[in-house]
């Protein structure tokens, strides 16, 4: 059965009605981390599957809470999930053999605030940044991904723009 996927990252505090309003429409929400305060997590919309990592950000009540690091599998698509992970090419220090330990088909994280989405043919990885929902940072346009997986695949992939970066979003 194919599920929705909303990915998040970098809400540094911040959730307003224009992005929960793209979380009610999914069967999961993952947050790539720096959530920043607990009430993130508390507003997402309920009934949905979260995955959620913590982020440079986090205090450590919030990494008392929730790992820094995920491995899931969901409908036979193997992901890889931390907060800082550099990218293709480029990949933080150490990242680049977690994916390939890990066996990831699908790596996501955050922290760089720009949405990216690449496929990495040497580790035969897709990679997924989704920018930032937050107001805080150097990105100029909140991002965040909506994508359904289906059979292991990422299907349908959407880039949603939530407007300026300063600017909370509406409905």
């Amino acid at each position: 059965m194919p599920i929705s996927v909303a990915l998040i990252s970098d809400t540094h505090s911040h959730m307003d009605d224009g992005i929960l309003t793209h979380l009610e429409e999914v069967d999961e929400i993952w947050h790539a981390g720096d959530i920043g305060a607990i009430d993130v997590v508390t507003r997402l919309p309920k009934g949905k599957v979260l995955r959620i990592v913590t982020g440079n950000i986090d205090d450590k009540a919030m990494c008392d809470h929730f790992p820094g690091e995920l491995y899931f599998e969901v409908e036979g698509l193997s992901v890889l999930m931390l907060h800082i992970g550099g990218s293709p090419k480029r990949y933080a220090k150490g990242v680049k053999d977690r994916i390939q330990s890990s066996g990831a088909s699908l790596f996501v994280c955050g922290h760089s605030h720009i949405c990216r989405v690449e496929y990495d043919a040497q580790l035969a990885c897709l990679y997924m940044n989704p920018g930032a929902v937050g107001l805080q940072g150097f990105h100029k346009v909140r991002t965040l991904l909506k994508f359904t997986v289906r059979n292991g695949k990422v299907c349908d992939l959407v880039v949603v723009e939530l407007g300026k970066r300063g600017m909370p979003s509406s409905k």
